[in-house]
């Protein structure tokens, strides 16, 4: 079970030190549900990451799906990054992926400040692959 969005933005504002935050964003990503060994395929694979990114899709019915997304990454930080999307666009409809602003996220929760930059690429490749799986969605239903 992935931590919700809302209580990681609370328990985000409740850590003053980065420290800390960052000892809390590798505790999201410890409590990742196990990634599936036959899933680390090259498909699977995120782009535009420095360490190793795996996402798998899975898409409910209808018009606008409902979408789950599983991640994982060989990199401590970088999962807990993992699990702060997954919390933020997982188990949603599809239209709904479409309209979240994942930047707008990290800058509330300071993560836009305090990722080296290919951390932060690898950030936006992982967005840009969910909403591509949104957008695939819809437009399979249409």
């Amino acid at each position: 079970m992935t931590t919700p969005i809302q209580t990681i933005r609370d328990d985000f504002s409740l850590l003053d030190e980065w420290e800390d935050r960052y000892r809390y964003v590798i505790e999201l990503g410890e409590g990742l549900p196990p990634f599936p060994e036959a899933e680390r395929t090259a498909a699977n694979k995120v782009p535009g990451c420095v360490s190793q990114v795996w996402l798998t899709t899975e898409q409910g019915a209808g018009a606008d799906p409902v979408i789950s997304f599983q991640g994982d990454s060989d990199a401590h930080i970088v999962r807990g990054l993992v699990a702060i999307m997954l919390a933020l666009f997982s188990g949603r409809r599809a239209s709904e992926i479409q309209n979240t602003d994942a930047e707008a996220t990290l800058k509330e929760l300071g993560l836009d400040e305090h990722l080296s930059p290919q951390r932060a690429n690898g950030l936006r490749s992982m967005v840009k692959r969910i909403k591509r799986d949104a957008e695939a969605a819809l437009k399979q239903t249409a």
